[in-house]
């Protein structure tokens, strides 16, 4: 499938970051990626090239406009909190029923590769019921596990799998929260090597393709990660 979402354990973990660098790569190559930003606190309307959104935009070579934005991020909220408290100060509620209509039809269209950038982390609450969790599930989407070499890691990654394990051993409906492959960001400044952070998670993670992405060199693990999501542009 040429089709994923992009989840992390947490917020800050550089999801935007690589997916922007995905969408450089693919377009490199000749190919018409596309993707999408749906849900996305703390979006200063005054500096709309500085959010997640605008950075995608950016990368796919498109206009930051309000048109724009709206196509690719419709619930945008200023507080820089969880998307519930986030909607809530401002009077507002993500509807999780548009949000994975919203996502199905993008699933639908032609555009490929095609990334759905998540929020947060994988259990960030949405509204009252539902966290991003649901919504990767409910998207019938493989997802891309972003996590960080810094100390706690990967009890954090590990934590992240397993909540998504879980949903798949419940039997709950939707062909989502496989995990496509986990990119590790390397922390600057980590006391932890980026090497002994691969060796230790690839103990616990068999079967699942772990990819380094180095900050001072990262364009050798975005490439390998482009071509395991996408096997037909390497």
């Amino acid at each position: 499938m040429e089709a994923h979402f992009i989840t992390g354990t947490g917020t800050d973990i550089g999801k935007t970051w690589l997916a922007c660098a995905l969408l450089r790569h693919w377009l490199a190559e000749g190919r018409r990626p596309a993707a999408l930003k749906p849900v996305l606190s703390g979006f200063d309307p005054l500096q709309p090239q500085a959010s997640d959104a605008g950075a995608l935009l950016a990368a796919l070579g498109r206009e930051v406009s309000s048109a724009e934005l709206d196509a690719i991020a419709p619930w945008r909220f200023a507080a820089s909190l969880s998307p519930d408290m986030a909607a809530a100060r401002e009077g507002r509620r993500i509807d999780f029923v548009e949000l994975v209509d919203f996502s199905r039809r993008a699933v639908a269209a032609p555009q490929r590769p095609l990334l759905i950038e998540g929020v947060g982390g994988v259990m960030a609450p949405l509204d009252e019921t539902h966290t991003v969790r649901d919504w990767i599930v409910a998207s019938g989407l493989p997802c891309v596990l972003v996590t960080g070499s810094y100390l706690g890691s990967l009890s954090h990654a590990l934590t992240a799998l397993e909540a998504l394990a879980r949903v798949m051993r419940s039997g709950i409906p939707g062909d989502g929260a496989g995990v496509a492959a986990i990119a590790v960001n390397e922390t600057p400044g980590s006391t932890v090597a980026l090497d002994a952070t691969l060796e230790a998670l690839s103990r616990h993670v068999a079967g699942i393709p772990l990819v380094a992405i180095a900050r001072d060199s990262p364009q050798a693990g975005v490439a390998r990660l482009a071509g395991l999501l996408c096997p037909e542009a390497v």
